[in-house]
């Protein structure tokens, strides 16, 4: 869909340098996703691994996200490897729908109530990230907390639209929970993509 230079806005590496990339074609579609241009991948032009690579390339930053949509739908494994060879670190962020076809430095598992992640994907994950939309949402972040590796970062995210409503909830969570963390959508706060 899109691949542009910025930080990355949420979790682990939040603040950090990367180069996006967005993949077209997603079978979750949130309620609330902000890219929802995403969907429908026949209306994004295709690209090269090639010609994705010629751009990260004029960038510094080493950080290379691959997103989406859904980008679990995806054959990414010549992708991965070309990046890798030109020195990125790969990162996805995704819900884990599909088997993830591709050598990953850092998974982001971010799954959904409404399409469920594969149990084969829930060991993979470095850091898990569950929107918070309302209070049922704990309850549930703890059940896929129970499935993922014990290395495995924990991070809870406020939906943007119910940010205020559900942020003090979140952080009243975590001061009970420790193991959990607060994660913001900072890209948003400062307003870069």
């Amino acid at each position: 869909m899109e691949h542009f230079y910025t930080l990355q806005g949420e979790g682990f590496y939040a603040g950090k340098a990367a180069y996006f990339i967005r993949l077209g074609g997603c079978d979750v579609q949130c309620v609330w996703c902000d890219v929802k241009d995403s969907w429908d991948a026949t209306k994004h032009p295709s690209l090269t691994v090639k010609e994705i690579l010629e751009e990260a390339q004029n960038h510094p930053g080493r950080i290379a996200v691959i997103t989406g949509g859904e980008p679990s739908m995806h054959d990414m494994v010549d992708l991965c490897k070309a990046l890798h060879e030109v020195g990125f670190r790969v990162h996805i962020e995704t819900s884990g729908t599909h088997p993830l076809k591709g050598n990953f430095d850092w998974i982001t598992l971010s799954p959904k109530k409404f399409s469920f992640s594969l149990a084969e994907n829930l060991p993979l994950a470095n850091e898990l990230k569950v929107i918070v939309y309302n209070q049922s949402d704990f309850a549930w972040a703890e059940k896929y907390a129970a499935r993922v590796n014990t290395q495995c970062k924990l991070y809870l995210q406020p939906e943007w639209d119910k940010k205020v409503e559900m942020t003090p909830q979140i952080i009243s969570f975590i001061q009970q929970n420790p193991r959990w963390q607060l994660s913001l959508q900072t890209h948003k706060y400062i307003n870069i993509p």
